[in-house]
């Protein structure tokens, strides 16, 4: 286990770097929300400006004095810095401070590391932890020091031991990575069901802390963790949810985005995130009492780009309307009179009612329409059409065949029209079957039972 896992943070010393050649500098406000969220107590922070970082040190001499007399003054336990630091950084600035030094993406790991609650969550985390400290081997391996390797006792200390242990990092995290496919195997199982069964799945997206597990817990009276703190839910919750036109939807709620999320984290969660980049539909949630809602925005499209999911239809959800004056009611269209947004509040319920509308009318988007004509012959057809609800009425003509309209899934169709040999083509009065337009999924539907 690493020792991030169970070391607790205790009285923190944030250190906030600006930069003038990164315009993007990252905010000393959600690095306090990110040091409270791993249970540590934020006693005092230090800021300062370079033109680039100190090879040694990341802040050069002078600011390392000014760090390690706060240290003492405060009786901080771990500094915390808004940067990323190299594995050598960290090294001597533990040197020279005689305490705890950690970066922000070993911050992020910490709070991944507390809150990984389900077999596959863990794997994800430890997976993410593995290959941080792969590169890094600072933390946790003094042992070495008492270790000589080489001829005659030269060559440094503990040569020996650290491949040892390089070795030992390398077969876990094959270990783990076979375990975590087995993991995305079943969770593809699960997936290819719901295709099958053409359940369209709504993803939760959004910075964290936005209110997506609140808003989640409403729609689906779930009880599904929800606390003011920066990736209060990190383990990825399925819940079902009947809409009256739509009929059963799948509602996931997955982790929460940040800017610059380690790229360790989003290639170990890249199982979980795919519920998001399979989705029908995003719920793009976002804080609208947050005063960078706007850069919040920016970077979970930023995290959506990177999974491929940039593309997908989306809706955005103000949330936390009820903290806002003058927010807006009801539904926000586009120029192509289509949903674009929603203002709404977990905590009142407002604007909920219209945020189901808005789902109702971008999935009912997904049905295509068309006529059948159905003789005695067709019978099996006609079953599995009604099986699928997917007949709206039906009637007779003079030579007493069916006349049915259909409203159903592109995806529902084409598989009750391999299932039936081809029949639902040979019965579709329209010329150009209306399922076959624009026909992106190619799907086995015999694989699956």
């Amino acid at each position: 286990m690493l020792q991030s896992e169970f070391e607790l943070l205790e009285r923190c010393l944030l250190v906030q770097v600006e930069l003038t050649q990164i315009k993007s500098q990252e905010d000393l406000n959600e690095l306090r929300l990110l040091a409270e969220s791993a249970r540590g107590s934020v006693v005092s922070c230090i800021c300062c400006k370079r033109d680039t970082p100190d090879p040694s040190t990341f802040v050069g001499k002078g600011k390392v004095i000014e760090i390690a007399d706060a240290v003492v003054e405060h009786e901080i336990n771990t500094v915390i810095f808004n940067n990323s630091l190299t594995p050598a950084q960290e090294r001597n600035l533990e040197k020279i401070l005689k305490v705890r030094v950690m970066d922000r993406v070993a911050l992020i790991l910490t709070i991944f590391s507390q809150r990984a609650r389900t077999y596959e969550g863990k794997l994800q985390v430890e997976l993410a932890n593995l290959q941080y400290q792969q590169a890094r081997l600072v933390r946790g391996w003094t042992h070495l020091e008492r270790q000589k390797g080489g001829f005659g006792l030269r060559g440094g200390p503990g040569e020996t031991q650290i491949e040892l242990d390089r070795r030992a990092l390398r077969e876990r995290i094959a270990a783990v990575k076979e375990a975590l496919d087995a993991v995305l195997k079943r969770r593809e199982q699960n997936r290819s069901l719901r295709e099958k069964n053409a359940v369209p799945i709504v993803s939760f997206v959004g910075y964290t802390n936005a209110g997506k597990s609140s808003l989640f817990n409403v729609l689906t009276h779930a009880n599904v963790y929800a606390q003011d703190q920066l990736f209060a839910t990190l383990d990825p919750t399925l819940r079902s949810l009947r809409l009256p036109t739509v009929g059963k939807v799948i509602l996931a709620d997955t982790v929460g985005f940040i800017r610059n999320l380690p790229h360790d984290l989003i290639a170990a969660f890249r199982g979980t995130l795919e519920e998001t980049a399979k989705a029908d539909l995003l719920l793009h949630v976002v804080d609208a009492s947050d005063e960078n809602k706007d850069s919040n925005i920016e970077a979970v499209k930023s995290v959506l780009s990177q999974l491929g999911s940039q593309n997908l239809p989306t809706l955005i959800v103000y949330n936390k309307s009820d903290l806002v004056d003058g927010s807006a009611k009801g539904i926000i269209r586009n120029s192509h009179n289509q949903p674009q947004l929603v203002y709404v509040s977990a905590k009142t319920g407002e604007g909920i009612n219209f945020l189901l509308e808005a789902i109702q009318e971008l999935l009912s988007a997904r049905f295509c329409e068309f006529t059948a004509r159905l003789g005695a012959a067709h019978g099996r057809l006609r079953s599995m059409l009604y099986a699928s609800k997917a007949v709206v009425c039906e009637s007779y003509d003079d030579e007493g065949q069916s006349i049915v309209s259909v409203k159903i899934t592109p995806v529902d169709a084409a598989m009750i029209d391999s299932r039936t040999n081809g029949q639902l083509t040979l019965t579709c009065l329209e010329k150009e079957k209306p399922w076959k337009k624009n026909n992106n999924f190619d799907f086995d539907f015999d694989s699956v039972m």
